[in-house]
């Protein structure tokens, strides 16, 4: 049986959507349920940068409709730090700050690392292997955004299979193009909106990132995350795709 596909967008608060995406006189406090109503699924960027009120998060679950799913960005003291393996107590107040309020909206955990962060066997190992697989009796699931060339080896991705953790599939014009092996789901990212299409990405592109998410669909869920390139744009290749998928 194939996996869900879920397409969604970085956020939902963004100024220059209330142009483009969200109707004329729309409140702000509703743009999540507005999101929730034309999209599958966003990423939780106010994560990475500071923690949330466990009321908060059963507040996004609230707003959302039922299937709908949340992927939720990691903490930067988490994964912005020089020795990966001293990060344990970041990763227990990450995920132990009311996450699971988030319920049966509660997506995949995104662990974005810096572009200059390279490979190092044992101090990644040690990284995964502080990732809980579940809390409060919840299971997680994780994924790791890596943006150094030196990932792309064999032995990384050994290590994130082995440990279960999805390498995210990145669309970008800098980062490498990692495909990980399955791990159950599978985390896009889709990075390369252009202005001078209405639908950020070409035609040709939709219909190739449509086929890539109901290929990796035969293995799992698919998160797909127009996200970065030219913002404005991002939704409507959101919705471009979830058209495309029918």
């Amino acid at each position: 049986m194939a996996g869900r596909i879920r397409v969604g967008i970085g956020g939902w608060v963004y100024a220059p959507w209330r142009d483009n995406f969200y109707p004329a006189g729309l409140r702000q406090k509703d743009e999540l349920a507005y999101v929730g109503a034309h999209l599958i699924s966003t990423e939780i960027n106010a994560t990475y940068y500071s923690s949330q009120k466990p009321a908060t998060f059963a507040s996004w679950a609230n707003a959302v409709p039922d299937g709908f799913q949340f992927a939720v960005k990691a903490s930067r003291y988490c994964t912005n730090r020089k020795v990966l393996a001293e990060a344990g107590d970041s990763i227990a107040k990450f995920t132990k700050q009311g996450i699971v309020e988030l319920g049966d909206r509660l997506g995949p955990i995104l662990w974005q690392f810096m572009p200059t962060k390279r490979f190092d066997p044992d101090d990644f190992g040690a990284f995964l292997r502080l990732l809980p697989a579940s809390v409060d009796g919840v299971a997680l699931r994780h994924a790791v955004e890596v943006r150094h060339e030196s990932f792309d080896d064999p032995a990384f991705l050994e290590m994130a299979r082995d440990a279960g953790v999805a390498v995210v599939l990145a669309d970008h014009d800098s980062y490498p193009a990692i495909q990980g092996y399955d791990v159950g789901f599978s985390y896009l990212r889709l990075m390369r909106t252009r202005a001078e299409e209405t639908t950020g990405y070409s035609p040709t592109d939709i219909n190739y990132w449509t086929d890539q998410a109901r290929m990796l669909a035969k293995q799992g869920d698919v998160y797909a995350f127009v996200i970065g390139g030219v913002k404005e744009r991002n939704p409507a290749a959101a919705k471009a795709l979830i058209a495309a998928l029918g």
